[in-house]
């Protein structure tokens, strides 16, 4: 997520900082010469706001592997760096072979989670059949971007199993942005506050091929040692390894603090 530092000026008379809170932090920085816009008696202060998708903090992962895929994330939720609670989850299953990953505002979240529930049994009352994972990305994609003017603080990650013509699955892993563009992926896809550090470790652990208990292991450590640097991202994770017969899920334990 990217940050925001702003600018603002003091008077010199009063040392009040226009347009900062009395109560927010400020740090005051020099600078080599005086920027045209400023007095030559004012000071320029730093100020950095957080990102409202960090401010509950939260990641999610998603790998593909060989004929079965893996979603994983981790446990908390923050008010900033304030820990609220360590069992958050942020993973909801869809169908048998598909699950949804949302990471970003927790109010955004849950409202998320049941508007896809809703639409999810709609389309099962209407169609007689489940949701494909494709069918389903294009619905959250929509759902997304109707909203784009005001849209959910969230950045949803979908992991499932999609059943070809011939009758077997193939993985099939995606993501979306804020107002839904769509972002497809053969190997992994990360999100939330530790995606930097996700995608470091991604790279180097994640091959190609991997069988359901190989890809367990790579996405455990890929999140484990993400979220053990980053101080928004913790408190243990929640794993699901689908494969055609079955959804293996299992929790891990992570550092306390």
């Amino acid at each position: 997520m990217s940050q925001i530092w702003k600018y603002v000026r003091v008077t010199p008379s009063g040392g009040r900082v226009r347009g900062v809170p009395a109560r927010s932090s400020t740090t005051s920085i020099s600078l080599p010469g005086t920027p045209d816009h400023l007095s030559s008696q004012s000071t320029l202060i730093l100020r950095f706001v957080m990102s409202i998708m960090e401010h509950n903090g939260g990641s999610v992962v998603a790998m593909a592997g060989k004929n079965c895929v893996a979603i994983a994330c981790d446990l908390r939720l923050g008010a900033g760096a304030q820990t609220i609670a360590t069992n958050f989850e942020k993973i909801f299953p869809v169908t048998d072979r598909m699950y949804l990953g949302l990471a970003g505002l927790a109010s955004d979240v849950v409202t998320l989670r049941e508007k896809f529930r809703y639409l999810t049994n709609m389309f099962l009352i209407k169609e007689s059949r489940p949701l494909e994972p494709s069918t389903f990305a294009h619905l959250v994609s929509s759902t997304l971007y109707e909203r784009r003017f005001g849209p959910y603080f969230c950045e949803p990650v979908l992991a499932g199993l999609e059943r070809t013509p011939s009758g077997s699955y193939k993985p099939y892993i995606v993501g979306t942005d804020l107002i839904g563009c769509l972002n497809f992926a053969k190997d992994f896809i990360v999100t939330g506050t530790a995606s930097d550090k996700l995608f470091g470790v991604a790279e180097g652990l994640w091959e190609p091929d991997l069988e359901p208990e190989d890809l367990f292991e790579t996405i455990s450590q890929t999140l484990m040692n993400a979220v053990d640097r980053d101080a928004y991202s913790g408190w243990g994770a929640v794993v699901h390894v689908i494969t055609p017969d079955k959804v293996i899920t299992r929790t891990l334990k992570g550092r306390m603090d």
